[in-house]
């Protein structure tokens, strides 16, 4: 049973990262501008306006405006990122499992 446990193990472990997704493009199609990009864009320049904005001359209630303003914006671009996020519960469990196969 020793014998068989690494081996099932790894196995499960390397079908566990293949990429769901694979498929290939027939003919060739030009690369549209994503409207996530043009999107971001846009918050990106109204953070760069606001940044140079003289803020000096603007009331309390403008510059709090403007912070919620801002904050929005981040919130926004946060979401809007696609990066991966894995658990602190996968991460001790993918360790572990290294720690026994190695």
């Amino acid at each position: 049973m020793k014998k068989l446990l690494l081996p099932i193990l790894t196995a499960l472990l390397l079908l566990s990262l293949v990429p769901t997704q694979l498929s290939a493009v027939s003919g060739t199609t030009p690369n549209p501008v994503p409207v996530e990009s043009v999107q971001t864009e846009a918050l990106l320049s109204r953070l760069d306006e606001i940044n140079t904005m003289d803020k000096s001359e603007l009331n309390s209630s403008n510059k709090k405006a403007l912070r919620k303003e801002v904050r929005g914006i981040r919130q926004e671009l946060r979401a809007g990122s696609s990066g991966i996020y894995i658990s602190a519960g996968a991460i001790i469990i993918i360790l572990l499992l290294l720690i026994i196969l190695l």
